[in-house]
């Protein structure tokens, strides 16, 4: 008997409990029905921002910013902390005021042997002694396409000048002129009489081949000075042809003045 009783008591409770769940999932129910937004409210509201979409493969190089080039300077974009310039349309010739620290610090560098470095800057000065002008300046980098930067200055910078005019000419170039480079300048120095021009030279290009040194010599012949940079030359291009912050100073490299004596030996020896 009392084994029926407690069957009877637990079939009462299994049934409370079975009434107490159903209740509670009604519950539960009526609850979620109550937090779900309403269909007209979820249609008429706006997103405050729109949802981010995925990077590509060039917005993740660049930082998420897209640099194009502007006119024919161009800017540079950062990759893999090391700057990379930007690929030039060919047969271009890239001018401007100033250019970047890390062309001036890669491209200015005095080393024996310019291996990667394809360009060739040239920085100039153009003063008119007893003119009441302002000295001309800039600088001009040259992709080694159908004009070098040393043929291109006459083309643009001074295209045209006054055959009356005096003109001291002063460049700085991270390598001396080619062969094709040194006959043309030499040649224009020889037409314009009153043009003196003075070139200071980071590196010496192709110095070992003998048709390179021949075409040296031509050039010095024509009236102008062939000299190296000196450390302070690196200084002095740093701080008048090198777009940078205020404070940001430099301080040539280790072997600058090794290097320097060891291109003005060999630079002696071309043109004794």
């Amino acid at each position: 008997m009392a084994d029926r009783n407690s069957r009877l008591s637990v079939k009462r409770k299994d049934k409370k409990v079975d009434s107490k769940t159903h209740e509670e999932k009604e519950k539960e129910k009526e609850k979620e029905k109550e937090k779900a937004p309403k269909k007209p409210d979820k249609l008429g509201k706006k997103p405050d921002k729109s949802p981010e979409q995925p990077k590509t493969e060039k917005e993740e190089k660049m930082g998420g910013d897209e640099r194009t080039a502007e006119g024919a300077e161009g800017e540079m974009k950062e990759e893999n902390g090391e700057f990379q310039p930007i690929e030039l349309p060919p047969f271009e010739i890239v001018t401007g005021e100033q250019m970047s620290p890390f062309y001036f610090k890669f491209q200015f560098r005095n080393v024996e042997y310019s291996s990667g470095r394809n360009k060739t800057l040239l920085c100039f000065r153009v003063d008119t002694p007893g003119g009441s002008t302002e000295p001309l300046k800039g600088y001009m980098e040259d992709e080694h396409a159908t004009a070098h930067a040393e043929e291109a200055f006459f083309q643009q910078v001074l295209p045209n000048s006054n055959s009356s005019q005096e003109y001291d000419v002063t460049w700085y170039v991270s390598s001396s002129p080619c062969v094709a480079c040194a006959a043309k300048v030499a040649g224009v120095l020889q037409q314009r009489k009153k043009l003196r021009l003075c070139i200071f030279c980071s590196r010496l290009f192709g110095w070992e081949e003998e048709e390179t040194t021949a075409g040296l010599r031509t050039l010095v012949s024509a009236g102008c000075k062939l000299r190296m940079m000196k450390p302070s030359d690196f200084v002095h291009v740093w701080e008048t042809y090198v777009e940078k912050e205020e404070e940001e100073s430099f301080t040539p490299w280790e072997d600058c003045k090794e290097n320097y004596d060891y291109y003005v030996e060999r630079l002696a020896a071309i043109l004794k």
